[in-house]
């Protein structure tokens, strides 16, 4: 079996100790799993830039010798969205997920400066070798016509939607979360269960 290496990016504030992204950073670092859970800069105050910049250097850091996997959650999804198009062929990744992220009609502040994105559906082909987004039918994240239109539908992005499944995160019920942890370990298709 190949080795994996998983970035995990979080989203606006970061990801604190009862979300999903932390219980699975440990879980997989217990079985021998690579992980990066790196802390963006000020995620209170989130720049764009600066994430960026991050985001590059945490890609070229992640092993290159198994399988790479990048996990992202809310904000950390639309910073993957901006920068797949500045992803050198080097640092391509095997496979994405995005977990509830953002729209710009969201209206919070301290995200507006993230959009728009510039995603194409080419530039988020070219960055991996696939892209899944997971996303629910009520985040009030992504007001109107919700992420499945927005990112899925838009940019040709494999799409499962979970039902009234909030922003899935802790308030939504979304902390320990095996079915993510095996769709990880390529132990099943998809991360809803």
């Amino acid at each position: 079996m190949q080795p994996r290496h998983v970035l995990i990016l979080h989203g606006w504030q970061g990801s604190g100790p009862d979300h999903w992204q932390t219980w699975l950073a440990e879980v997989l670092r217990e079985q021998g799993v690579d992980v990066r859970y790196p802390r963006l800069p000020e995620c209170g105050t989130p720049c764009p830039d600066r994430w960026g910049r991050a985001l590059h250097e945490e890609l070229a850091a992640l092993g290159h010798d198994g399988e790479r996997i990048v996990v992202c959650h809310s904000l950390g999804c639309v910073l993957w969205l901006r920068e797949a198009r500045r992803v050198r062929p080097q640092d391509r990744v095997h496979r994405v997920v995005l977990v509830a992220p953002p729209c710009p009609g969201c209206r919070i502040d301290e995200l507006a400066d993230f959009f728009p994105t510039g995603a194409h559906a080419a530039q988020i082909a070219a960055a991996a070798d696939s892209t899944r987004l997971v996303c629910s039918d009520n985040d009030v994240y992504c007001p109107g016509t919700g992420a499945a239109h927005h990112w899925g539908a838009t940019l040709g992005i494999e799409t499962d939607v979970i039902r009234g499944a909030g922003h899935l995160n802790p308030e939504a019920g979304y902390g320990p979360w095996p079915a993510f942890a095996d769709w990880v370990t390529g132990r099943r298709r998809d991360v809803v269960a």
